[in-house]
């Protein structure tokens, strides 16, 4: 790769973690205006302490936070760190995923999926309940990945019902008591993305996520033992959507015996 060739890929890089962390502030007011039934679009962004109307250099993503201080221009109150976290992580995020999977359309939806796993992941952990919109935003973004992969969809038509049928169950048996409505939702919709192999590994890797980080939660900061079980469903969710595919591969071939 030539300096010219990996200058201009950098300047790729930077724009795509630009457009990701302008995203990332647009998921922020997701977060915030969901669980309370607000308008996402019509409401001004505003101080959470003091009501003042935020300017438009006021909510440069990221980078107000940091030139503020972490306060209100006019109060000086802190404003909370989940703001810079969420638009750097999915700034981050959307980097990652073109890294890992390159230039394609899969990308684009993969990012798309990120996003919204990011809002549910925070909102689901504060209020125990996955917004049914975004579950209903996953699913489409199912139904347009499906329209570029059309030769496989028996796999992905299979993915929909794969993990979320055997969740459904569950639920009706525990009446709710052992999985919620809306995760079963989710890996449905999930499962309509990525197809029935990784929608089951994106499950499992979500169980041994929220089994290890929930105990150690309990232990270092005194958790209940009801656990919101989206965020680690989200991550199991990326997890497969980026390397499933390879963990398949080197997990089916060291039960190949090599032929001699």
């Amino acid at each position: 790769m030539t300096t010219e060739s990996w200058i201009f890929e950098m300047i790729i890089y930077v724009v795509i973690f630009l457009y990701g962390i302008v995203i990332g502030s647009f998921l922020n007011v997701c977060i915030l205006r969901i669980p309370l039934k607000e308008s996402i679009a019509k409401k001004r962004s505003h101080c959470m302490h003091c009501g003042y109307q935020l300017k438009w250099y006021d909510l440069v993503p990221l980078f107000s936070y940091i030139f503020l201080g972490g306060k209100c221009r006019k109060c000086k109150e802190h404003i909370s760190l989940q703001y810079p976290l969420v638009e750097a992580l999915n700034g981050g995020l959307y980097v990652l995923i073109f890294l890992v999977n390159g230039w394609s359309i899969d990308s684009v939806i993969y990012c798309l999926l990120g996003s919204a796993l990011i809002v549910l992941s925070v909102i689901d952990f504060r209020t125990y309940e996955i917004p049914f919109g975004i579950n209903l935003f996953i699913l489409a973004l199912g139904l347009i990945h499906l329209i570029f992969h059309l030769g496989d969809w028996v796999d992905y038509g299979i993915g929909l019902l794969a993990v979320s049928t055997f969740l459904g169950i569950i639920f009706w048996i525990t009446k709710g008591a052992a999985i919620g409505g809306g995760d079963v939702k989710l890996m449905g919709a999930a499962g309509l993305l990525l197809g029935w192999k990784l929608s089951i590994v994106a499950f499992l890797a979500g169980c041994i996520l929220g089994s290890v980080i929930h105990l150690i939660r309990m232990k270092v900061s005194g958790a209940e033992r009801v656990l919101a079980m989206g965020p680690y469903l989200a991550a199991g969710i990326m997890l497969a959507a980026l390397w499933g595919n390879e963990f398949l591969s080197w997990y089916l071939g060291s039960f190949t015996s090599p032929v001699g």
